[in-house]
């Protein structure tokens, strides 16, 4: 009997010690998870924050802001639910809050951009647009920005970098012009002329352009042709002091 008694301690003594580990493992698991989402929701706010530094020289409009307030917000919003005794995290989420509803001033819906000096500041522009587009897709595709909005923000933000594209080009066109770099010029006004024909719309900066290109590539022909003219005459005359040279004739002393 008391051989029994023990045996059955025993067993309940395993049977507690693996439901322990059991719980604890669970616990382990469940903190892990925490740690994780914690860490994906601090990079979506780290991302969000370097896309409005990266995007500072872009005419940002309401909307576009709205949608990157929000999707900070809704970040620090889980975080708190996951870390409810932080303080830390609910001061940010306050003043995530505010800036929601603040009235955000010096924002424009306009398309135009004003072109950086440097490659490496243009490149930086480039960028910034693109992470902006990628981040309002992304969050359209969570159901988070309404579709009409979504449309009228990514076609804004395309409208610009077509602007910052054919604008650059154009410019390094003239530049290559004055420096009587035509070919490079002719280069650089056809990737232009190719960039305004791909796109499928029409505004007024797209039939502006596409105009000014036109007038650039005719001008650039015309002044190719004439310089080829002016070669083969200059040649021709070459050739022909060569031959009156050669049968010229020879002089006696």
């Amino acid at each position: 009997m008391f051989v029994y008694i023990i045996v059955l301690l025993i067993v309940a003594l395993v049977i507690i010690a693996v439901w322990v580990s059991a719980i604890q493992q669970h616990k382990e698991k469940q903190e892990a998870e925490r740690r994780k989402e914690l860490a994906k929701q601090k990079r979506i706010i780290e991302e969000s924050e370097d896309v409005l530094v990266n995007s500072a020289n872009i005419p940002m409009s309401g909307a576009m802001l709205q949608v990157i307030q929000k999707r900070v917000h809704n970040a620090l919003a889980t975080m708190v639910e996951l870390s409810p005794t932080s303080r830390e995290l609910k001061n940010r989420l306050h003043e995530s809050t505010e800036r929601m509803n603040s009235e955000p001033a010096n924002l424009s819906d306009s398309d135009n951009v004003a072109l950086p000096d440097n490659d490496k500041q243009l490149i930086a522009l480039v960028q910034g647009i693109k992470k902006l587009r990628q981040l309002l897709r992304s969050e359209h595709s969570k159901g988070k920005v309404d579709t009409q909005v979504f449309v009228k923000e990514d076609r804004r933000l395309e409208k610009i970098q077509l602007r910052i594209n054919v604008e650059s080009q154009i410019k390094r066109g003239l530049s290559a012009k004055t420096a009587n770099m035509v070919g490079s010029a002719r280069q650089y006004f056809e990737k232009a002329y190719a960039t305004i024909m791909a796109v499928t719309y029409s505004d007024e900066y797209v039939t502006e352009k596409k105009n000014q290109l036109e007038s650039y590539l005719n001008e650039i022909s015309t002044e190719l042709k004439a310089s080829n003219a002016s070669a083969v005459k200059k040649k021709a005359e070459k050739e022909k002091d060569d031959l009156d040279v050669l049968f010229a004739p020879k002089k006696k002393w």
